[in-house]
């Protein structure tokens, strides 16, 4: 039962990951970051999920060593995620890209770390790279983010490890089943980036009217969609009221025929870049 903040997922190697975290998407450097990411930590989130391309790993790293030395919380205590990005992806450029996100960050090891993008020719050489670290003992888990299932498919037709996570852009409007199904029987854990829809979502009038018969917000009920449906969250928000709205999701429960009508809002539509057609 998903009913705590600490609540966490098993990942396929057994390794424990929150189902909530924050994310940091164009969320620049500097004082803001810093603050945004100390206060969801004092606040109860353990799971940070950044990437290379962000261009803010400093900043967490800062946030980290602070909100570490003001909580009293150890280094174990935190979920610390980061992705490699397009430029990197093959073998030696992977593992060094691997290295600059530590250094960065001013951390010994990540807790996961993933694929940013499937990019065509170029992800299956990073995924070695992702084995070599995990085998390593350099991160605790490895994932890929944006696949499809013919891009899983391919990835684990020559890999000695499946990937343990799939972070996808993931909203009512976006629900991925067969995906979903595909990772379910796979024991790959699906994750969702942008679950609010980038903010589009907050005036839908489904969404409002089950909102207001839970006394909840629109962005509550579909964090608590994500959950139930097994997937773990990570909405960005740098307002500190937001960030704990975020995570009170906890002590309700949607009925099945509100899951099934937010089901219902699928219309296969994405605000970001289609994974089999990216030029970047």
């Amino acid at each position: 039962m998903i009913n705590h903040l600490r609540s966490t997922a098993t990942l396929s190697n057994g390794v424990q990951m929150p189902w909530l975290g924050i994310g940091v998407f164009k969320v620049e450097e500097g004082p803001e970051l810093v603050q945004a990411v100390k206060f969801a930590i004092k606040h109860g989130y353990r799971s940070i999920d950044t990437a290379s391309i962000y261009g803010n790993e400093e900043g967490v790293g800062q946030a980290i060593r602070e909100a570490l030395e003001e909580t009293g919380l150890t280094r174990e205590d935190l979920f610390i995620t980061s992705k490699v990005w397009n430029a990197d992806l093959g073998y030696d450029s992977t593992i060094a890209a691997y290295e600059t996100s530590l250094q960065k960050l001013g951390l010994d090891y990540l807790d996961l770390y993933l694929i940013h993008w499937p990019v065509e020719g170029k992800y299956k050489e990073a995924w070695r790279a992702l084995e070599t670290l995990y085998k390593e003992g350099k991160v605790r888990a490895i994932g890929v983010s944006n696949f499809q299932v013919h891009h899983l498919t391919d990835v684990m037709k020559d890999a000695e490890i499946v990937p343990m996570i799939n972070q996808v852009e993931y909203h009512p409007r976006l629900t991925q089943k067969e995906l979903q199904a595909f990772c379910m029987e796979h024991n790959i854990q699906l994750e969702a980036w942008s679950p609010l829809m980038q903010g589009q979502l907050l005036d839908n009038p489904v969404l409002q009217e089950i909102a207001a018969s839970y006394h909840k917000t629109v962005a509550q009920i579909i964090i608590r969609w994500d959950l139930q449906n097994g997937v773990i969250t990570i909405p960005k928000s740098t307002k500190e009221h937001r960030i704990v709205e975020n995570s009170s999701v906890f002590d309700f429960e949607l009925t099945k025929e509100d899951m099934a009508r937010i089901d219902q809002l699928n219309d296969n539509l994405r605000v970001g870049p289609d994974p089999d057609h990216i030029d970047f």
